[in-house]
């Protein structure tokens, strides 16, 4: 969400306007306990003790709202809970609307197709897909790409992970309708996933298709793509396994092709060192569609796990 700038004229036109309304109602306790204001009116105040114990008590119902699941036996609101570290992170998770279409999906389906991201536990990707390669996909929006790429290539299992709500049952929904049995809809933070539960050499290849560029300078130590993040995924990829990122916003672009370049685990497979055609199997979003047809340049990159 982006931030409003505070308009000078604007706050001293409020100020103003507030000291033409004459005196507010005493800051909370400085009447005395459950007091009412000066002039008799109003509700009581409640004294500063019993003011913060309200606060701390609102704030511990929102928490637990932010924690309950949506949708009974589908995606965990807050999967790996408060035992992991607090850290920067790459995504801010948000309530959208999700259709009835999409909740069906997530009650009927999300038992069988989804897991939660809870980092209690190593999984066994040959169990999980039967024995397939397996692609990790970090942010698959509403899924229509990654259900053409499962379609494309049936041998491949793709682990889509995502924190979107909507986007969760709209992949489950595709990939049910068109009969996919090599996709898995994860929820939650892919960091934990691939530090705490998945094995060494685990992935066949690592995806990141336009993730959030956080574009203000300030928000950059948000971006995905950075040092750390390469350190670890370089542990859970095959050799040989390619890392597949794309982003239509040119400075998150360079710096990719900088991180990666820079990391010695990873071989950039374009031979003049730079940028990659997209590849045929990368489909064509909706999103980057929108993104072209406003001037923006799509880059690929793709190097690989040495």
């Amino acid at each position: 969400m982006s931030e409003q700038p505070l308009n000078p004229a604007s706050a001293t036109a409020r100020a103003a306007a507030a000291d033409d309304a004459g005196p507010r109602t005493p800051t909370v306790g400085a009447a005395g306990p459950g007091t009412r204001a000066d002039d008799g009116s109003g509700p009581a105040v409640p004294a500063g003790d019993d003011a913060a114990a309200l606060r701390a008590a609102s704030f511990e119902r929102q928490r637990r709202l932010r924690q309950e699941p949506r949708f009974p036996g589908g995606p965990a609101a807050d999967p790996a809970g408060s035992h992991h570290e607090r850290r920067i992170r790459s995504f801010q998770p948000r309530r959208s609307r999700v259709t009835t279409g999409q909740e069906e999906a997530l009650q009927r389906l999300w038992p069988t197709w989804g897991l939660d991201i809870d980092g209690q536990r190593v999984l066994d990707l040959a169990e999980l897909f039967g024995g397939l390669p397996v692609v990790l996909e970090i942010g698959f929006g509403m899924g229509e790409a990654t259900a053409l790429m499962a379609a494309d290539d049936p041998g491949t299992g793709i682990l889509a992970v995502d924190v979107h709500t909507p986007g969760q049952g709209n992949l489950l929904g595709l990939a049910d309708r068109a009969g996919l049995s090599n996709v898995r809809v994860a929820n939650g933070d892919a960091v934990i996933l691939l530090r705490e539960m998945l094995a060494p050499d685990a992935l066949d290849g690592l995806r990141v298709y336009f993730p959030d560029p956080w574009p203000k300078a300030r928000h950059h130590k948000r971006r995905l793509i950075q040092p750390e993040f390469l350190d670890l995924a370089a542990q859970r990829l095959k050799p040989g396994a390619i890392v597949h990122c794309a982003t239509d916003w040119e400075p998150y672009a360079e710096q990719m092709l900088e991180v990666l370049t820079a990391h010695p685990r990873f071989e950039n497979t374009a031979a003049d060192g730079g940028y990659a055609p997209r590849p045929a199997f990368r489909p064509l979003t909706r999103f980057e569609g929108q993104g072209l047809d406003k001037g923006h340049v799509v880059h690929d990159l793709l190097f690989a796990r040495v």
